[in-house]
């Protein structure tokens, strides 16, 4: 059998942060961000909701999207988002918005899409979902803060072309749950 990998934090020669490091070979394992894709998807003046079966926030509201996969693009990685959460076939129109949420290492890369078949189901990471007239959006049961900012970030471009994507509001970290 081969030796046991040992990672210790340190920081690595001609490096300026601390990093794990293989004690045995000196490889260092970056640890960078995660990466979450998703889409405000619009159907006939509503938008595509689900209720949230997993955690965290179960039982919440949300738009369909969760982890960038490898070998994937950010476009495809929000269309099989939206196939899984809402069994949704979708057509990816622009890039809304860009979000960083430091305090738990993401960006989130979310688009405006349109929903290519009217039929939607709740997939395995959903308890139900359901296109919500704009009126009847659930503000205040939504999952995360990120939901409400590209809710209110579609509404502002709703109808206009693409543009360059929106960032944080005032450049904040969304509030911790």
């Amino acid at each position: 059998m081969g030796e046991e990998v040992r990672f210790r934090r340190r920081v690595p020669a001609g490096d300026d942060r601390e990093r794990r490091v293989c004690d045995r070979c000196g490889f260092v394992d970056y640890e960078n961000p995660k990466i979450v894709v998703g889409s405000v998807v619009e159907h006939e003046g509503r938008i595509l909701m689900c209720r949230r079966a997993i955690e965290p926030r179960k039982g919440w509201w949300t738009i369909p999207a969760g982890y960038l996969e490898l070998g994937e693009t950010p476009e495809e990685g929000a269309a099989r988002e939206a196939w899984e959460e809402a069994r949704a076939k979708i057509a990816i129109d622009d890039l809304l918005a860009v979000y960083t949420v430091r305090h738990i290492s993401q960006v989130q890369m979310l688009f405006r899409a349109r929903l290519l078949d009217p039929h939607v189901e709740a997939g395995p990471e959903s308890e139900e979902v359901a296109l919500v007239a704009w009126d009847a959006l659930p503000w205040d049961e939504l999952a995360f803060p990120t939901v409400r900012w590209v809710l209110e970030h579609f509404d502002a471009r709703r109808g206009q072309p693409a543009a360059p994507p929106f960032g944080n509001p005032n450049g904040d970290d969304p509030p911790r749950l």
